[in-house]
């Protein structure tokens, strides 16, 4: 669950450009979810094309964004095997406190992965 090297190099910069943009927004919402006891493990999924991964969330169209932004959840990674059951400790363990940190997972063609990207200082 480390943080893949080809993606600091490859995806970072255009992430974290539109990080900047929704990190209120995802934040916010990442708090809801967690809140609503929808799940403690908010994930958002980045994505050059839309994928069918959670709930479309922010649509690069609408937002005037590089990546499509899906809002899901580890239990939902779960029913769709991209976490298999026998990993979900390891996750758990590698899941960051989402009060300081976004869990995004970064799709782009054949390229998937986990990231956790702090959240900006006020």
């Amino acid at each position: 669950m480390e943080n893949d090297p080809e993606l600091n190099g490859k995806y970072l910069g255009t992430i974290s450009q539109d990080f900047v943009v929704v990190a209120e927004t995802l934040k916010e919402a990442s708090y809801q979810v967690r809140k609503r006891k929808i799940s403690e493990y908010p994930i958002f999924v980045f994505s050059r094309t839309q994928v069918p991964v959670g709930s479309v969330f922010l649509a690069k169209e609408e937002v005037a964004l590089d990546w499509h932004i899906n809002a899901s959840y580890l239990e939902d990674f779960v029913n769709r095997q991209l976490v298999v059951e026998d990993k979900v400790e390891e996750f758990i363990a590698a899941y960051k406190d989402p009060d300081e940190f976004c869990c995004l997972f970064v799709v782009d063609g054949e390229f998937q992965n986990f990231v956790f990207i702090p959240y900006p200082e006020d």
